[in-house]
């Protein structure tokens, strides 16, 4: 399941497209226009965006260049009542992922949608096999760990745990998060765990590298990998 925001000042086009998404086992969130959109996609953090070009305040094309430029990669399929190659080369060109002319099929849009997730999936799944941060690096395949060149020896938990830090560096999560992440599982736990599993890699790190600082502890919050 992915969660897909729309963006659009058509209130009966959102609500629709939402109904479909949520139909075919998606989440949907929408935004009446770019302003919005754009701080939704900054706090909320979906999978997918569905954006209008044709939108007051800030348009389609602009919202794209804007999230581009600040480093994010979230898909994105523009929508737009203009069969025009121009606008379609210039969509694109600011980094859009796919392009849909109005009007056009739900089904037709679903499809594109999933094709996205699909390849989004594949790619952050072959990501996750290899992480390299630094001096850190993670090669998932092998289960192996190692910081500048020498390998460090953790857990299958510990080496999980820092997939999920290092994945994402300067992202906070809290013990819950961590353990749900790298546990997978329902059993019972408690949260302090966390700190026992961050205590014995800091060690393994020191050993290494005295001055090794990666791992930083947010008061009242959790944990994450230093960027």
């Amino acid at each position: 399941m992915a969660t897909v925001l729309i963006i659009d000042d058509d209130r009966s086009l959102r609500d629709m497209l939402a109904m479909a998404l949520e139909d075919a086992g998606h989440d949907a969130l929408t935004a009446p226009d770019g302003i919005v959109g754009e701080r939704r996609i900054e706090r909320l953090e979906p999978d997918l965006v569905v954006s209008d070009v044709n939108m007051p305040g800030r348009d389609g094309f602009s919202l794209c260049r804007r999230i581009r430029e600040a480093g994010n990669e979230v898909p994105v399929i523009l929508l737009t009542a203009r069969d025009s190659e121009i606008d379609e080369a210039l969509g694109l060109e600011l980094g859009a992922d796919d392009y849909v002319t109005k009007p056009f099929s739900t089904r037709v849009l679903l499809a594109r949608i999933s094709s996205l997730l699909r390849r989004e999936a594949a790619r952050a799944s072959k990501a996750a096999c290899f992480i390299e941060v630094g001096a850190l690096r993670l090669d998932a395949d092998r289960m192996q760990a190692s910081w500048s060149g020498i390998p460090l020896r953790t857990t299958v938990t510990e080496f999980r745990l820092l997939q999920v830090l290092a994945g994402r560096p300067g992202v906070v999560y809290s013990r819950a998060q961590l353990l749900e992440r790298v546990r997978g599982d329902d059993s019972v736990v408690a949260e302090r765990l966390v700190d026992t599993y961050i205590r014995r890699l800091r060690r393994a790190f020191e050993h290494l590298d005295p001055s090794f600082h990666g791992i930083e502890t947010v008061i009242g919050a959790g944990y994450r990998w230093r960027d």
